[in-house]
């Protein structure tokens, strides 16, 4: 159990569900945490920076809490520096914190998008410009992105959080491309398991009440599990993949590359068009569904 011996890591979102979960984990293999939660309600409207103080004193002297918000001005700094100070360095990064703020397009309204976007996507961000550095300097490090399938599925009323979490894969290939001659990985992992998204689900269809019926009795701790392997030296092969973990179950992710391709005649109708695309890429099209109907089936557990 000590794969990460000596290993630095920060982790947001890291009082509850799938962050504490990836804590509990990296402890548990030697590394040391740098936790940050400010207790923010699911809707980021409110917050309880006590969660965060609680959970470290439980974890022990491996984990340091930081209860600030993640996008205050100065989080990243922040968080990297308290890692150097308390820690002596930094070797991995957990982008997990996320908040929802739900609603159909014809209802919802631009404060509320762009909260999510910058807690979910933007504070990653953020926080990848300040670590990177340091990552670099090691010549070693890892970078997990906790994605959601919503991102490539989508979700009736989440544009918001599904727009974020499609920011993020993309936010993951490139520091993938940009840290692979520094000895850095970076990959997602899309998590299945209880949670406080998982409770805020209104299911639309029986299908998606049978998932989220199943999803509450799935635990966050292989996912934990999942993200210590790609921390550790085993994994140093594998960087830019799309990953889910659902109980004992878990899933490598295609990314959007082309399926088809065609030529079309000089100066094509719009009927040549129709025709091209009905016989040549309509077969490939993907269904209108959303990640809960296409995740409903039993998870092992």
């Amino acid at each position: 159990m000590n794969e990460l011996a000596g290993r630095v890591a920060i982790v947001t979102g890291a009082a509850r569900g799938v962050g504490a979960a990836i804590v509990r984990e990296l402890i548990a293999r030697g590394a040391r945490v740098v936790a940050a939660d400010n207790g923010a309600s699911i809707d980021g409207r409110t917050e309880d920076p006590t969660l965060i103080a609680a959970f470290a004193a439980e974890c022990g002297a491996a984990v340091i809490p930081l209860p600030q918000s993640i996008t205050a001005p100065g989080f990243a700094e922040a968080a990297v520096g308290l890692a150097a100070g308390q820690f002596g360095g930094l070797d991995i990064i957990v982008n997990n914190a996320a908040i929802l703020r739900d609603a159909f397009l014809f209802k919802g309204n631009r404060v509320d998008f762009e909260a999510v976007v910058a807690t979910d996507l933007t504070a990653a961000y953020d926080l990848l410009r300040a670590a990177t550095p340091v990552l670099r300097k090691n010549a070693w490090g890892r970078i997990i992105t906790i994605g959601s399938t919503a991102a490539f599925y989508g979700n009736y009323g989440q544009a918001a959080y599904a727009s974020a979490k499609a920011g993020l894969f993309g936010l993951m290939r490139v520091a993938a491309l940009d840290m692979a001659r520094s000895g850095v990985t970076s990959n997602m992992i899309a998590p299945f398991a209880a949670s406080r998204v998982t409770e805020t689900i209104v299911p639309a269809t029986p299908a998606q009440a049978t998932y989220k019926a199943d999803a509450l009795s799935i635990p966050a701790a292989p996912v934990g599990r999942f993200a210590a392997f790609l921390c550790s030296a085993r994994a140093q092969h594998i960087t830019g993949q799309v990953f889910g973990v659902r109980g004992r179950e878990t899933f490598v992710f295609s990314q959007p590359r082309p399926l088809a391709v065609a030529t079309t005649a000089p100066d094509p109708s719009l009927d040549d068009l129709a025709a091209l695309v009905e016989s040549e890429f309509a077969s490939h099209f993907s269904a209108l569904e959303t990640d809960l109907d296409a995740f409903s089936s039993t998870p092992v557990l």
